[in-house]
């Protein structure tokens, strides 16, 4: 105010008075004398308050009731001029504030009197203007006064005295509360004493107010009471009022001064008791009309709405909802539900926009609508207002499109956006509507199921501009727009999420960054909720959070029911964007506060927006059937969520394949669907933290959309444009081609951001892709059709960008993939492969920290996949699977460490049935390991190795490369001889360790070969898998197999511990050969045809049997040369004698298979194992070796021959080599005895081989199988060699068993097949060399008898047996069981026949050996006693009785000349012992033997020649010259018997006659006559021996006589019969020469009988000789002169008989 305080401003005033007072005395002085009076009177009072006062001011406000007076007069004049003279100046004593309350009244009444007469209606507006805005002297009555003035000139006639008088009442009102407030400042700092004010007992009960905030209050409640058409109390005066300006007033008050209602009680008060109750009255009509009714249905006629005063009502009740909501929370309750309520279908249109606008209006302030949520909804027993608010938005849209437009004459349903002329000029007249040209433009509009609704441009984002709650001059309810409604509600919609979001989102991120400056911070908001964490934000944050939740939860469904609906219905895309925004919004607020059903519903709204209609898609389906299937109950209106309809009209920019299991024909999208879809992926890639379970949502879409656009995966996993695979439905348009690369792009971001997201959120995204990827799965099985690969792939790029954190989700990650490539798909699996060999791959090579090599755990995760991949049995995927595992050997070999036996377990896994290729990759991998792996791996994994080495061996597709791992196998052994130290200490440390964890769980150390060390371990297994190569079902590979196992057991097995030895022995060799004895009996004796392909098998291999036969040999050898080479190792073990007894016995098993391949080998070995060189000792010289005149392979060469790459030198005793093997002890070197035992055990074994394989078979038929020859050669050859060993304890019992197998060995015959190779011809006398071994062994024997001790003579008799035996085979071959055996030169070669050998050189053989041996040994006492000579002449007997009719003529020779020789030697030996009676068997023997072979049966063969007659007489001559040397002289010590059977012999020799068969030439050959003349000669010896020195040798002569004179008498009387019978035929030449040679013999014989003395003659003998006179007499009578001559000679010498001298004579007779 100091412009009016100021001097200058005095003095003008004081000027400005005075010449306003001097004007109207001017002007008044004619008409109205008082007045001029006054006037003049006050200049002077002016002038003198001017003179006296300093403060000129205040003096003038003192007396200002004088001051103004003069001006009061003035206007009472009613004179216009004057009046309007004195009103200015008035106005200009109150500007400068110099009128007193006093004077301020007066001014009042005159003003009024003014008023009352219609005077200077403006210029008085104007003035009570100036009076109350300057300052405050008017009050209380005057106050009121003036403001009833103000009102009555409002209601005057005249508009613009009207208009003015209504801005001044505004004003004035304004005014009277702006004093209100500035009172409050002015005693703001005052601590009043509070009254107490009596609720409702006086009204007017004001008296605690200030004055000016009375005043305020009687003019409120005035204009209440005027609004309600009641008497005001204190605007006194009163005389009409319209309710709309009140109405006004009241809003303008209730707007602008909140304040004053909320700081005093009196006025609140004012509120509660009189506004509400008022508005709501009002608000009936409104309420109780309904569009349409008749008047029948209610029995008054109702109330229509009135706009003026709805419109002004509703906005009364915003201000009140925004200003005194917390007054008021009751009463607000029910303004929104009646505001709901206006939104009806069945109001009218006008009512619905203004309430829609009131709505907007409340939209747009989300803390008012918190406070509803807080106040209302949140209450348990009050209307959930927030909810309905929402709802009924929702149903209003819907009804908008469901409901024709009734009230509104411009609706129409014209598709195009053409409006109706009318409808033009509607939309230009009302504001807020574009122009439009005709029907060129297409205007933004919503369009369903026929209905278009044009969508206006209604309001700027975020401000509620009301369009018809500022129409205050209308007084008929407009016209509304179509559309404007509709425009309205979906700018609700918006600002009412985007309050919301906003608002939350604000408090959410505070909450959270207090949270986190906080001690401790919650992972993500979704929790925070559940876990109370910090005690100083819960409480707080927990109420902002159930409230958030509240407001969420109650608009979540409405809002989706109409943003879901008006998506569909949009057909701009500015609007699309809009309602895609806000279900963005909301989806990602609901995420953040772990609404999860909302959350999911708002996103499976945007997938339906993306996809085209009806489109089936399970996961929306069924997420969606609980919403869409429930029905939102909205004020009483069941509310059905509507479905998309399908005739939306939008450009379609795609046609596509469904993703289905039957498509059927193709889908098309539309540019809506592809907004829909950017939509998605800006929710997916903004918000992928709060998304969790709905990401499976988000993914399905994608990658239905992704199918449908013809997106294939490529490397890495990105999507490409890819060539559509399913031929040419895909079409899209060029807008979307060059939107795919950009959606492509967006795809991959999307995935690449998941690298920000926490792990909870990630675990989201990947159970999200594996479940979608699931259904894919399961819509591939069962057909080959391109199945959709979205999912793996993004699990793939997902994986790879979050290496860095690889660990949380590479379980579920890979364990699906593992799945996929389990599927039947096969182009389904393919990527499941691609995808975990890349992830598996960028794992390993990725750059983690710390490094991989510091984490094993983490390495070994990695690599767990790739073995988990090796149970599946798709062959395409174990080839990927190779082929990683090769990359990561090439690459990351070196440090693969303890990922190794993983890689090795993938080579290990492959199966046979896997396919070649297959094979042939695992194999290459493990090639690359062998060749430059082996020593950067732990040696733990170099068993791992070997196993799968091994296993490769055992792989039956691929025979190279089943040969080629056998030579891994020896590569890897060398590997391990060459670093054997080195591994052997890596690996006891490690066992140590392992030793160490054993203990402390408590459990025993489990691993194979235990408790030998690890190192030997590692050699046993590497032994145990050769074995089991060793008897695989192909012959190649069990043939390389056994060679590498024998060779590297030979070359490194000095490595081993002594102990491990043991189960070299009895697990690997000895299991082995149970397996190969095993299948080599069983195998299958087949033929084979061919060895697959072209090539040839030879015959010795065409059966399965002969193949494992190779086996048998060759495993056989291997463990006998073993057992030979190493036997100073194995021979310290404790149990090497049973090892030797089970060698024995597979020797044995070996020797007696019936494949003679086998037995032959087996003997070898047996042999070879025989030959062991025991280890020399300190102790003794090598002098001590045994002699055995075998070859023995020398033990010291072979160990330093060896290929180990350092001498082996044999220098150190045996003890200490032992010594080194950690022995607790030096084992005792095996003395002598356990070494007879092993002797004798190989002995019991020889004895069981020989005598099974000799055994005649029983049954006889053409399988009969029977030993070769030189198997039996071979058993009969290692004979003498064992026999060294065991001969101290050889005794007959053994002698018989041996002599049971020679014999047997001996009768074994030959098949016809294999003689030419083996039967010398049959003319050779040769021996076959198994005779030549039979005699051998026999050999032995006899010399070791020969040197042996006393009692080992016994056995001499035995031999002789044995021999004598064989002997007979040379006249009765032996019969082998019932085989029937061919004489050779009838046996065909090709038929199974069995020929018997030529026996006779063999026998002839053992006749000679008899002969020597006999020759040894005659006077032994076992000989004599066990009557050798006699068992001998009894065999010789056989052939010589034969003679001729021997198969071979030499053996009847052979035999005579060693019957000769025996004979030579045993008869002096059977003389010297006559007197024991050992011989008496023996002679009846011999003399039958000299008949049967002097006197044969047998008949010469006819070709026989005269001089090989003579050779055989003369043979005969030499038989009886041994009688007359050997016999015959001795005959006192010979038995009686025998010499009289030899006289007889002699005599029946002597007097030779033969048959008469014989032809005349004949008869001179085959007459024996010098056979006779020695026999005659022998018997004349003995006759007439002048020495008889012995009664027995008279006996002898006198015996020989008398048969010589029997057998004369007989010869001549059978001559004299057959010359009487022959006539004149002469007699056969031989009888002739008979009868001659017995005249001769007569005359001889009478001769001798002379000169011997007449003592030595019996007269028996005389008397015979004389007998014969009377015979010879007869034969006088013969024709032959040869016969009469000797006749005559025989004659003569009788004339001596002719006188007998008496006594002689008397002798004689007496």
């Amino acid at each position: 105010m100091s412009g009016t305080s100021s001097p200058e401003a005095v003095k003008k005033l004081l000027e400005n008075m005075q010449g306003d007072l001097r004007g109207l005395s001017l002007e008044c002085r004619k008409k109205f004398p008082p007045v001029k009076e006054a006037a003049e009177s006050g200049i002077i009072k002016v002038k003198t308050i001017a003179a006296r006062n300093t403060d000129v001011l205040t003096a003038l406000k003192e007396n200002s009731s004088e001051v103004v007076q003069p001006f009061l007069m003035g206007c009472g004049t009613k004179e216009p001029k004057i009046t309007q003279l004195c009103l200015a100046a008035i106005q200009r004593l109150m500007s400068h504030e110099v009128v007193s309350e006093a004077a301020a009244g007066n001014i009042i009444n005159m003003l009024w009197q003014l008023m009352e007469n219609s005077l200077e209606e403006l210029k008085l507006l104007q003035t009570v203007l100036v009076l109350l805005t300057t300052n405050t002297v008017v009050h209380d009555e005057a106050l009121s006064k003036a403001i009833v003035l103000c009102f009555r000139l409002h209601f005057t006639k005249d508009n613009i005295t009207n208009n003015t008088a209504a801005a001044t009442v505004r004003q004035v009102v304004t005014v009277v509360f702006e004093r209100v407030v500035a009172e409050d400042e002015r005693y703001k700092d005052v601590i009043e004493q509070p009254v107490t004010v009596q609720g409702n007992s006086n009204r007017r009960s004001v008296s605690t107010l200030k004055p000016c905030a009375k005043d305020a209050y009687m003019l409120f409640q005035d204009l209440c009471q005027l609004v309600n058409a009641d008497a005001p109390y204190w605007l006194v005066g009163m005389t009409e009022m319209t309710r709309t300006f009140g109405l006004e007033l009241l809003e303008s008050v209730l707007n602008d001064f909140p304040q004053v209602f909320l700081q005093h009680q009196e006025f609140s008060f004012l509120l509660k008791e009189r506004v509400c109750p008022l508005v709501i009255k009002l608000f009936s009509p409104n309420i109780k009309f309904r569009q349409g009714s008749s008047s029948s249905s209610s029995p008054a006629p109702v109330e229509k709405p009135y706009f003026p005063i709805c419109m002004r009502l509703l906005r009364v009740v915003s201000v009140l909802i925004k200003q005194f909501y917390s007054l008021l929370v009751t009463e607000c309750e029910i303004f929104l539900s009646l505001l709901v309520k206006f939104l009806d279908a069945d109001k009218p249109q006008w009512l619905r926009a203004v309430a829609v606008e009131s709505i907007h209006r409340l939209c747009v302030q989300p803390q008012l609508l918190r406070s509803f949520c807080q106040f209302y909804d949140m209450k348990q027993h009050s209307t959930k207002v927030f909810r309905d608010i929402v709802n009924a938005l929702g149903s209003f849209i819907q009804s908008l499109f469901l409901v024709p437009n009734t009230g509104n004459t411009s609706a129409t349903t014209n598709q195009t956006g053409g409006n109706t002329p009318g409808g033009t000029a509607s939309a230009q007249t009302n504001p807020g509507i574009l122009g439009m040209g005709g029907g060129a433009t297409v205007l933004p509009a919503f369009e369903y199921r026929g209905t278009w609704i044009p969508i206006l441009n209604v309001t700027v984002q975020g401000s509620a501009k009301a369009t018809y709650l500022e129409m205050l001059d209308k007084v008929e309810p407009p016209t509304i727009p179509e559309g404007y409604a509709m425009s309205v509600a979906f700018h609700c919609l918006l600002d009412l999420v985007r309050g919301i979001t906003t608002m939350i989102e604000g408090e959410l991120g505070q909450a959270e960054t207090d949270g986190q400056t906080m001690t401790e911070t919650t992972s993500s908001p979704a929790q925070s909720s559940d876990q109370q964490s910090v005690s100083g934000q819960t409480d707080k944050e927990l109420v902002s959070r159930a409230v958030w939740e509240e407001m969420v939860n109650a608009c979540w469904c409405g809002l989706l029911a109409a943003l879901s609906l008006l998506l569909d219905a949009s057909t701009d895309e500015a609007a699309t964007e809009n309602i895609l925004k806000a279900e963005l919004t909301m989806a990602a607020l609901c995420g953040r506060l772990g609404l999860v059903t909302s959350r999911d519903a708002f996103i499976t709204a945007i997938c339906k927006g993306s996809l085209p209609p009806h489109y089936a898609l399970t996961v929306l389906n069924s997420t969606t059937a609980a919403l869409s299937n429930k029905t939102y109950s909205i004020q009483g209106q069941n509310v059905q969520m509507i479905s998309p309809s399908s005739e939306s009209h939008q450009q379609v920019v795609a046609v596509g394949q469904p993703l289905a299991l039957q498509p059927q024909g193709t889908v098309m999208l539309t540019s809506k669907n592809i907004q829909c879809m950017r939509t998605l992926l800006n929710l997916a890639h903004c918000h992928g933290a709060v998304l969790g379970t709905s990401w499976q949502l988000v993914l399905a879409t994608l990658q239905h959309l992704v199918w449908i656009l013809g997106l294939k995966p490529g490397v890495g996993g990105a999507l490409k444009p890819g060539r559509a695979v399913e031929g040419p439905s895909t079409v899209l348009t060029t807008a979307v081609m060059t939107d795919l690369p950009v959606i492509s792009n967006i795809l991959s971001r999307l995935f690449e951001s998941s690298q920000y997201l926490d792990d909870v959120s990630l675990h989201h995204l990947i159970n999200a892709l594996c479940s979608l990827s699931l259904e894919a799965m399961d819509m591939a099985y069962g057909n080959n059709k391109e199945p959709s690969l979205f999912a793996v792939a993004k699990l793939l790029e997902t994986g790879l960008v979050n290496m860095h954190r690889i660990e949380i989700l590479w379980r579920p990650l890979t364990g699906h993939l593992l799945e996929v490539c389990q599927h039947p798909n096969s182009r389904m699996r393919e990527w499941g492969a691609e995808a975990l060999t890349s992830l598996i791959k960028a794992g390993l090579t990725f750059n983690h920290d710390p490094p991989l090599s510091q984490n094993q755990r983490l390495q070994l995760l990695l690599l767990n996949p790739l073995k988990e991949l090796s149970n599946i049995n798709h062959p395409d995927i174990r080839i990927k699977q190779l082929e990683c595992v090769l990359q990561i050997l090439q690459s990351q070999g070196d440090s693969l460490g303890p990922g190794w036996p993983l890689v090795l377990g993938v080579m290990g896994a492959i199966r046979s049935d896997q396919g070649e290729s297959l094979i042939r990759t695992a194999f290459q991998c493990l090639q690359l390991v062998v060749t430059d792996f082996l020593p950067t791996m732990p040696c733990t994994c170099l068993q791992i190795v070997v196993e799968v080495a091994g296993s490769f061996g055992l792989h039956n597709q691929e025979l190279n490369i089943s040969l080629t791992s056998i030579g891994l196998l020896w590569n890897i052994s060398d590997y391990f001889f060459q670093r054997g130290e080195i591994i052997e200490k890596e690996l006891n440390k490690e066992e140590a360790v392992l030793q160490k964890q054993a203990e402390e769980k408590g459990v025993m150390l489990n691993r194979p070969f235990h408790p030998a060390p690890p190192f030997d371990c590692l050699w046993l297994c590497l032994y145990a898998k050769l074995g089991e190569l060793c008897v695989d079902p192909r012959p190649a590979v069990r043939k390389s197999a056994g060679q590498t196992l024998f060779s590297t057991i030979g070359a490194h097995g000095t490595l081993l511990q002594h102990s491990t030895w043991h189960t070299v022995i009895w697990k690997v060799l000895f299991h082995l050969l149970d397996r190969v004895r095993e299948s080599s009996t069983t195998a299958d004796k087949e033929k084979i045809e061919s060895g697959g392909g072209n090539i040839l098998i030879h015959h010795s291999r065409d059966t399965a049997e002969k193949q494992w036969a190779e086996t048998w040999v060759l495993t056989l050898a291997g463990v006998a040369r073993i057992f030979n080479t190493r036997r100073y190792i194995l021979q310290p073990l404790g149990d090497f004698s049973k090892a030797w007894d089970v060698l024995l016995d597979h020797i044995q098993s070996a020797a007696l298979s019936k494949n003679n391949e086998v037995s032959l080998a087996a003997l070898k070995s047996f042999q070879e194992i025989l030959q062991i060189v025991s280890p020399v000792r300190d102790s003794e010289k090598p002098d001590t070796l045994p002699a055995i005149n075998v070859s023995v392979p020398v033990v010291v060469g072979a160990m330093t021959a060896t290929s180990l790459g350092r001498s082996f030198m044999r220098t150190d005793s045996i003890g200490e080599r032992i010594g080194r093997y950690n022995a607790p002890e030096p084992p005792v070197i095996t003395d002598e005895i356990e070494d007879l035992n092993l002797w004798w055990a190989a002995w019991n074994t020889w004895y069981r081989i020989g005598s099974e394989s000799t055994k005649p078979p029983i049954t006889c038929d053409k399988l009969t199988f029977i030993p070769s020859q030189p198997f039996l050669t071979a058993l009969i050859q290692i004979f003498p060699a064992l026999y060294q060993h065991i001969k101290t304890g050889f005794s007959m019992d053994d002698l018989q068993k041996l002599g049971v197998i020679l014999h047997g060995a001996v009768s074994v015959p030959i098949s016809s097949d294999a003689s030419p190779f083996i039967l010398p011809s049959y003319t050779e006398a040769v021996l076959t060399s198994l005779q030549e071994a039979v005699l051998t062994a026999l050999d032995v024997l006899q010399k070791a008898i020969c040197v042996g001790s006393e009692n080992m003579q016994i056995m001499y008799p035995a031999i002789f047996d044995q021999l004598l035996a064989f002997v007979e085979f040379s006249c009765k071959p032996p019969q082998y069981g019932q085989l029937e055996t061919k004489h050779i030169a009838n046996a065909k070669y090709n038929q199974a026949e069995w020929v018997a050998l030529n026996y006779v050189p063999f026998a002839e053989r053992s006749l000679e050996v008899v002969v020597d041996l006999y020759q040894k040994t005659a006077c032994h006492k076992a000989v004599v006693n066990e009557k050798v000579l006699q068992n001998i002449i009894k065999t010789l007997r056989i052939p010589l009785s034969l003679k001729y009719s021997c198969p071979s003529e030499s053996t009847w020779k052979l035999a005579v000349s060693s019957l000769l020789k025996v004979l030579s030697i045993g008869l002096p030996v059977a003389r010297q012992h006559a007197s024991s009676g050992k011989f008496d068997s023996m002679w009846p023997e011999l003399a039958n033997t000299f008949e049967d072979f002097l006197f044969t049966k047998s008949i010469p063969p006819d070709n026989l020649s005269i001089q090989e007659f003579q050779r055989n007489e003369s043979i005969d001559v030499e038989v009886v010259q041994l009688i007359s040397t050997e016999i015959l002289p001795y005959a006192n010590f010979i038995p009686k018997e025998f010499v009289g059977q030899i006289m007889t012999m002699l005599n029946k020799g002597s007097i030779h006659s033969q048959s008469s068969s014989f032809t005349e030439a004949e008869i001179d050959i085959r007459m024996r006559e010098e056979f006779s003349k020695i026999c005659f000669e022998t018997l004349l010896q003995f006759s007439f021996s002048n020495k008889v020195t012995t009664p027995q040798e008279g006996y002898i002569s006198r015996m020989a006589l008398s048969v010589l004179l029997k057998r004369s008498q007989d010869v001549l009387h059978r001559y004299i019969e057959d010359e009487r019978l022959s006539g004149k035929c002469p007699l056969p030449r031989q009888q002739v020469t008979e009868i001659i040679f017995v005249l001769k013999a007569i005359s001889t014989l009478i001769d001798s009988l002379k000169k011997t003395q007449p003592e030595n003659v019996d007269a028996n003998t005389w008397a015979q000789v004389i007998a014969l006179y009377p015979t010879l007499v007869e034969c006088i009578s013969c024709s032959s002169s040869e016969v009469c001559s000797a006749l005559k000679e025989a004659l003569v010498p009788f004339k001596d008989f002719m006188q007998p001298p008496a006594s002689k004579v008397q002798n004689g007779e007496s």
